[in-house]
């Protein structure tokens, strides 16, 4: 026993297990940061926000209007490894290009257009995380269109949302249009 305390008292560097403890500390301290990491994330004061590691984490902070009854969410957060979805710009036609009659009429049509574009990349209303709406000569009774369509697409998983009021479009008579990034879960 005396020799071996002799060896370490005089050997040059760290003891070898001395070297697997620094080892373990780092991995200890790596997972105390990742949880404090967790734990700071999921403690910002918000209305609905939830953190579930490889889900959408839709955020809508305290400090910003309450958007929920306008049919959307404030912040969207994709997780990580899931595939990025862009939806070009749906508007009120049909599949031959005429145009529903009316702002109500193609407002309904360019929404089910986006489930149809949708469907083709394999998502669902559910995985949108953010939307871009065009509206010409928007007012107060378009707005509630608005509202009425997007908590109807979306009653419980809210979208982040920018509406934008334009004086026309790019096709004459074309009178709303709706663009949409969704997140898609892979399987890793």
């Amino acid at each position: 026993v005396r020799s071996d305390l002799h060896r370490a008292a005089h050997q040059k560097g760290p003891p070898r297990d001395a070297t697997m403890d620094r080892a373990s500390l780092g991995v200890v301290l790596a997972v105390f940061a990742l949880v404090g990491a967790a734990a700071a994330i999921t403690s910002r004061p918000s209305r609905g926000g939830s953190l579930d590691y490889g889900q959408i984490e839709r955020i809508n902070p305290l400090a910003l209007p309450d958007s929920q009854a306008l049919g959307f969410t404030q912040v969207a957060v994709a997780p990580p490894g899931a595939k990025l979805v862009l939806i070009a710009g749906q508007y009120g036609a049909d599949a031959s290009g005429r145009l529903a009659p009316g702002y109500a009429a193609q407002l309904e049509r360019a929404f089910a257009n986006l489930r149809v574009a949708l469907d083709a990349a394999g998502a669902t209303p559910e995985d949108v995380v953010k939307i871009t709406i065009l509206s010409v000569n928007h007012n107060m009774d378009k707005q509630r269109l608005v509202v009425e369509a997007r908590n109807a697409m979306w009653p419980d998983t809210k979208p982040a949302s920018t509406l934008i009021p334009v004086p026309r479009l790019a096709v004459d008579g074309m009178l709303f249009e709706i663009e949409a990034t969704a997140v898609v879960h892979t399987l890793m």
